[in-house]
Formats: C-alpha cells, sequence, structure tokens
C-alpha cells in the first residue's frame, strides 16, 4: 500500500486546485504528475510563473465568475466560454454590460435566499 504523501496527481487536477488555467501554465507543468510534496511546495513558495498567471491570467471560469460576481451558469448564459485575463475583468467590472449588472443581480438574489433557507432550517432544528 502507497502512502498518502507519495501520491500524484495529474496536472489538470493541480490546475485546478490552485485556480489556474491548464493551457497558461509552462509546458513542463502540463506533461508531469505533481507529487503532493510538489502541490503543498507550490502553494506555500510560488514560483514566478505561478505569480504571474493569479496576477495577469487568463483565469479559469470559475475565478472569472468569483471576480464578476456572477455563477459559472451566469458566464455561459453571457457567451462568455473563454479564459479572461485580470485586465479583460477590471475592464468589464469598470464599465458593467447590462448582462453582468443583471447577472450580479441574480446572483445576489440566489444566495440571499439560500442563506434564507440555511437559517430557517437552523432555527427548525434549534427549536427540536
Amino acid at each position: 500500500m502507497t502512502s498518502a504523501n507519495s501520491q500524484s496527481m495529474k496536472p489538470a487536477t493541480v490546475a485546478k486546485k490552485l485556480g489556474l488555467y491548464l493551457p497558461a501554465t509552462p509546458q513542463e507543468f502540463q506533461e508531469s504528475s505533481i507529487t503532493r510534496e510538489e502541490f503543498a511546495a507550490l502553494q506555500a513558495t510560488p514560483p514566478e510563473w505561478l505569480a504571474e498567471l493569479r496576477r495577469t491570467g487568463p483565469h479559469p471560469r470559475p475565478v472569472v465568475a468569483q471576480k464578476l460576481n456572477i455563477s459559472i451558469s451566469g458566464l455561459s448564459r453571457s457567451g462568455i466560454e473563454e479564459a479572461l485575463t485580470t485586465a479583460e475583468i477590471t475592464a468589464l467590472l469598470q464599465a458593467p454590460p447590462a448582462w453582468l449588472v443583471t447577472e450580479r443581480s441574480t446572483h445576489a438574489a440566489v444566495r440571499a435566499e439560500a442563506q434564507r433557507v440555511k437559517e430557517q432550517a437552523e432555527a427548525k432544528a434549534a427549536k427540536k
């Protein structure tokens, strides 16, 4: 049996865990498997290419959605299928198009409803 420390992960898994757009990573990263120790090292002391990708992008869809404060489904509805750079995200935030305003209000309403349901469930559990 192998120990948990010697397990390795595929580059796509590591990119997802680090919030990276895999095609933007260096070729050697894309072609190698990463051990859990290497993954921990990437998190603790990111190399320059990783820090630069996090700063300027391109960013994967979950990161874009988070930065725009909308859902991933909202990105799809708006027609954004590609990764965006930090500059592109900033431009959208500075002059939000109508779809972004709509998606942000929809996302806020969904989060508020989820919070209401959670609080209602907690109150019901507290009564029992």
